[in-house]
């Protein structure tokens, strides 16, 4: 550890015993998990900065329309208004900040459920709502997929399901999950088995009704049950204890910004295209995808939930920078382990943009989020959107408080 990081962790030290806060309460770790020291989430200039005024209701118009206008000081922390800086009390998801009705549901791994979004037909997607987390990323030929994470509330259909990629070992890790996914390729199995083992099942080895259908390639397809695919884990000698799931920070209180965001395109390529607007009766951002047309002409339409007819609503959108690594046209491996040091994030939420940074602590506990100024970054309680975009993917503010993503490799 370096001496940034043993400063950090004494100045959190001194921050918790002063609000007489400790981790004694937090679940212990998995047993195939190991023990991690006090998370070094506060620079030591913190009791410097003077408190500022946040937010506590979503802009107005008129603040919309001049987003130039700074909100306040970004250097600004409100400690006591974050929930997960010293963990989570009992009861609270650790992935969403939120309270659930039954706390034993958190007593599991999280389950993780590979969901194709091409081709167009197999649309609408079953279950991303229910979702604590979904990542998206490109898998190559201008298409992109998601994988979703079920801890806080099961689903009872989750798909189409479609085939696993490299960077799926690494994600489910992080997560101490179980892994859901169609038939992969050969190099990719073997990678899932060796990082996951028992923990990766295809859709050919999972009966039905954890995993029901007949092909993956299908628009009909095949469908997972989380709440199943649980019980079906237990039942072939997966250890379901909880894991370690601190890293992510929620607060109610509107963040440390300057830069207004009410809509965000992320754009892979002449056909593939997604858009987060805004909504601000919920406070929520709405997803949007392409139906039919090209990059000039991109038919948008709502996406829903072919389970509730609701559109998407997500409390927080991200989009991460990562490296990109390509074999071939459809095999990529994305480097998440490897950034210690902090890669570029952009944290969406409450109509504002927080810059910042993403690092991975260690391989088996969640991706964290800072500020520039090495504080932690306060996700709005509820569920987040992830984009993992290659580092030379362009992103600009093409009209005020909207923004543009453009993938590119690597």
């Amino acid at each position: 550890m370096d001496t940034t990081k043993i400063i950090c962790c004494l100045a959190l030290a001194c921050i918790l015993l002063a609000s007489c806060v400790s981790y004694s309460n937090h679940p212990p770790p998995s047993q195939e998990t190991t023990d991690v020291t006090a998370t070094p989430w506060l620079a030591p200039t913190i009791r410097q900065m003077t408190p500022v005024r946040l937010l506590t209701q979503a802009p107005t118009p008129e603040q919309l329309a001049t987003p130039q206008v700074a909100l306040f000081d970004r250097r600004a922390v409100d400690v006591a208004s974050l929930v997960g800086i010293s963990g989570f009390p009992p009861g609270i998801n650790p992935l969403t900040g939120l309270a659930v009705d039954d706390q034993s549901i958190l007593q599991r791994r999280p389950v993780m459920v590979k969901v194709s979004n091409y081709p167009r037909s197999g649309r609408p997607h079953a279950g991303l709502s229910f979702a604590d987390i979904v990542f998206e990323y490109y898998i190559g030929e201008e298409a992109n997929r998601f994988l979703a994470v079920y801890y806080g509330q099961d689903c009872p259909k989750v798909g189409p399901i479609r085939s696993g990629r490299l960077v799926d070992a690494q994600l489910v890790n992080l997560y101490g999950g179980i892994l859901v996914y169609g038939n992969a390729d050969p190099k990719v199995d073997e990678v899932l088995e060796y990082e996951l083992g028992k923990r990766a099942f295809a859709f050919n080895q999972t009966p039905c009704p954890p995993v029901c259908g007949k092909d993956t390639h299908s628009v009909t397809g095949v469908f997972a049950n989380t709440a199943e695919m649980t019980r079906f884990a237990v039942a072939h000698g997966i250890l379901n204890q909880q894991p370690d799931l601190r890293g992510m920070v929620f607060a109610k209180n509107f963040p440390q910004s300057d830069a207004y965001a009410i809509k965000i395109g992320v754009e892979y390529s002449q056909r593939n295209r997604g858009e987060w607007l805004y909504d601000p009766a919920t406070g929520l951002y709405l997803r949007w995808i392409e139906d039919k047309g090209d990059k000039d002409n991109f038919v948008m339409i709502p996406l829903v939930d072919r389970l509730t007819g609701q559109q998407l609503a997500f409390a927080n959108v991200i989009i991460l920078f990562a490296e990109y690594i390509e074999y071939a046209p459809t095999l990529h491996q994305i480097d998440i382990w490897g950034n210690h040091d902090g890669q570029r994030a952009l944290i969406f939420r409450d109509a504002v943009l927080i810059e910042g940074k993403w690092e991975v602590y260690q391989h088996n506990q969640p991706i964290r989020f800072y500020n520039i100024y090495g504080l932690p970054i306060a996700l709005k309680p509820g569920n987040t959107w992830i984009v993992i975009a290659g580092l030379n993917s362009s992103f600009e503010e093409t009209q005020p408080g909207q923004w543009e993503l453009h993938f590119a490799l690597p």
